[in-house]
């Protein structure tokens, strides 16, 4: 029997090539299909191009959720869920109230020039009502700690403006309580002055959007 020996390169070439197992991960998939995904959008925001000018590039990666070959790297895990906190802001016409709802908190604000005269601590008439809602809303989420800060703008000194909150604070503070009448609550009051403004001290329009009290609270119903 006659061998015929095959040079080594030619070996090689004629050899099966050997087989390379390939895994795609779930996220290796997702990554492509937001980074394909992202071109497209940032060129379609851009508006110095027309939309559909996106640079050009691969098809982004369709995504069978159901595919049994998807899986994680071994070791893997999925991050814990998470709820994203969403803000909900409702303010009436004239802005003098103003509620914001987060997934944890409810929030009112009121203008001080709806509580109080200028430079005063003394309740108006028409404060009752609308601190009577708020009563109604904490009866409602069943909350048992609320938090009532007072702030002002940054005309006068700092110290009169940390003194002014703290008085408006407690006068509507005592309005929730008689409302309330629930032993189980207990109220945090602070007055912030001139501290943590909403808006611009430049402006008539924000430094009365800064001369405020908040009334917030846990959030237990949707």
């Amino acid at each position: 029997m006659t061998h015929t020996r095959i040079p080594p390169h030619e070996a090689a070439r004629r050899s099966p090539a050997p087989r390379v197992a390939l895994i795609v991960t779930a996220a290796t998939v997702m990554v492509a299909a937001n980074i394909f995904g992202a071109v497209s959008a940032h060129a379609d925001d851009d508006p110095s191009q027309p939309p559909g000018t996106a640079p050009s590039a691969s098809a982004p990666v369709q995504v069978d959720p159901t595919d049994p070959d998807l899986k994680l790297p071994e070791g893997a895990t999925l991050a814990a869920s998470k709820v994203l906190d969403i803000k909900s802001v409702v303010e009436d016409e004239g802005g003098d109230e103003r509620r914001e709802d987060t997934n944890t908190d409810v929030t009112f604000a009121l203008q001080a020039e709806v509580l109080f005269a200028k430079n005063s601590s003394k309740l108006s008439g028409e404060a009752k009502s609308r601190i009577d809602a708020i009563a109604e809303e904490i009866k409602k989420q069943n909350a048992t700690h609320v938090r009532v800060f007072g702030f002002t703008d940054n005309l006068g000194s700092s110290a009169h403006g940390d003194v002014l909150s703290k008085q408006r604070a407690d006068a509507v503070q005592g309005v929730l309580n008689g409302d309330l009448q629930d032993s189980n609550i207990t109220f945090e009051v602070r007055g912030y002055g001139e501290d943590y403004p909403i808006s611009s001290n430049a402006t008539e329009e924000g430094r009365k959007k800064n001369r405020r009290v908040e009334v917030s609270f846990p959030r237990t119903e949707s």
